[in-house]
């Protein structure tokens, strides 16, 4: 049975994500930095019948935080197959860059990007003991620098330049590590779940969380070689 830790995971993709690859067989570690919430989630998927899942509290932000469940995991299983990193924040609107509280920024890049790298540090060693790990961050069309440069891009994204900045940088972190482990058994990939209605939008997105999360799982499920990539259902997006 694999192992699957998910940031962010008490709500939305992350909460779907868990809810499905646990169906699917998949040992889900439910990370969340609040741990009531952490635990009501954990008991709507055991109501449920879902067996394979499990709570861990965590909070991105926080590196003591990230290595108490490192530890934690680590006294329960050899090796972790599947990291995603998923916890993210949008912030308050307006964001637009030319005249947004740079504290704001700050704000979403600590959860968005620094707090996916500062996890995938910490679990590098455990991820190493697994035949295929494999590190899936939660990206967005929004930082798709392509895309903005489009005339076609929406213009809904000025709204949202402090969130898409952040998932610009994470997608470079993808870029990144991606290089540094090729040629090792690492695969590290970027995915877009679309505008799927979650707490993160307050709802407005078109897709169900059920759609949303199905290029996630796709790529957890799938297998294959691809490394450095940003991928939504469908297809890649690009960079």
């Amino acid at each position: 049975m694999k192992n699957v830790l998910i940031t962010g995971a008490n709500k939305g993709i992350g909460f779907e994500t868990t809810r499905q690859l646990a169906q699917m067989g998949y040992y889900v570690f439910l990370a969340s930095r609040d741990e009531k919430r952490g635990n009501d989630a954990l008991g709507r998927l055991k109501a449920a019948g879902q067996a394979h899942v499990e709570f861990v509290k965590m909070d991105v932000m926080d590196i003591t935080s990230i290595t108490k469940a490192k530890k934690m995991l680590e006294s329960k299983i050899e090796a972790l197959d599947v990291l995603i990193n998923n916890a993210a924040m949008t912030g308050e609107q307006p964001q637009n860059i030319s005249m947004a509280d740079l504290e704001l920024y700050k704000k979403v890049f600590e959860t968005n990007y620094f707090g996916a790298i500062r996890t995938t540090q910490q679990f590098l060693s455990l991820l190493q003991k697994s035949a295929q790990p494999h590190i899936i961050n939660i990206s967005s069309e929004v930082g798709s620098l392509t895309l903005h440069s489009s005339l076609a891009r929406n213009s809904n994204w000025d709204s949202y330049h402090a969130y898409a900045s952040s998932k610009t940088a994470l997608n470079s972190f993808t870029v990144m590590l991606a290089n540094e482990l090729r040629g090792t058994k690492f695969r590290v990939n970027s995915v877009t779940p679309g505008y799927t209605a979650t707490d993160l939008n307050q709802h407005q997105g078109f897709k169900t969380v059920e759609e949303g999360t199905r290029p996630i799982v796709k790529l957890v499920t799938e297998g294959g070689v691809a490394t450095g990539k940003f991928f939504k259902d469908g297809g890649e997006v690009p960079w």
